[in-house]
């Protein structure tokens, strides 16, 4: 279920989350809008947010451990999250249109959405924290929903 106490590894993978999210905002795809977004999914994405993030930080079950089999989860997460910094990094530097904001990497379909998403599901595996493999769960519905709304739009 969980033990309460600080995480540094949850608070290393929110700023690696959150840094380039920050920078976005004055930097988003040409003719972005959020309008005409699904409220279902839009709420469901907010739920999601506030419980990976409150989990990220509340646990101590993702703080390191000694190497076991376990810790294969918590390098997939890391693997993960680096491929979605990988992502900005390709979106930073591309001409930031909407077809760059929403293409795959590495065949992972709407990278920017799935990539985080599927890093912090392997962080609650690793951690045994039912609640972050919910928050997470949820937080994947509505985000990865968005974001396949809006590139099924920009695909017409």
């Amino acid at each position: 279920m969980g033990h309460l106490g600080f995480s540094y590894i949850g608070l290393l993978w929110l700023a690696m989350l959150f840094v380039p999210n920050l920078y976005w905002v004055k930097r988003q795809p040409t003719g972005y809008t959020a309008a005409g977004e699904s409220r279902l999914l839009a709420a469901l994405e907010r739920i999601g947010e506030a419980g990976v993030t409150c989990c990220a930080l509340v646990f101590s079950d993702f703080n390191l451990r000694p190497l076991s089999p376990r810790s294969l989860w918590l390098a997939l997460s890391l693997v993960l999250m680096m491929a979605y910094e990988c992502w900005w990094v390709r979106y930073f530097r591309s001409g930031r249109t909407l077809r760059d904001f929403y293409r795959p990497l590495l065949g992972v379909p709407v990278a920017g959405a799935t990539l985080p998403v599927l890093a912090f599901l392997a962080l609650g595996i690793y951690g045994r924290v039912v609640w972050m493999v919910l928050a997470a769960l949820v937080l994947g519905v509505g985000h990865i929903g968005i974001h396949l709304q809006h590139r099924r739009e920009i695909e017409g």
